[in-house]
């Protein structure tokens, strides 16, 4: 087994946590907790690197990630 240690992004909503994973396209989820979201989301993860491996595909690791917020006066 291989660790892996990528960024993962988590909103609050009014139906709880959305979570995704921005380094594996299309890998995201949703929880009702934060917690929930997080256990989900390292779930969805582990199968998507899963499917990655078993097709030969390589994973993507990000070298820098940064975050920050925007004000936007639209």
């Amino acid at each position: 087994m291989k660790t892996y240690t990528l960024p993962i992004v988590v909103e609050k909503d009014e139906d709880g946590y959305f979570v995704e994973c921005p380094s594996l396209q299309g890998c995201y989820t949703q929880g009702a907790t934060y917690e929930q979201a997080i256990e989900n989301i390292r779930d969805a993860i582990r199968l998507h690197i899963l499917d990655r491996v078993e097709a030969g595909e390589e994973i993507p690791i990000p070298e820098m990630v940064s975050v920050t917020t925007l004000e936007i006066v639209a």
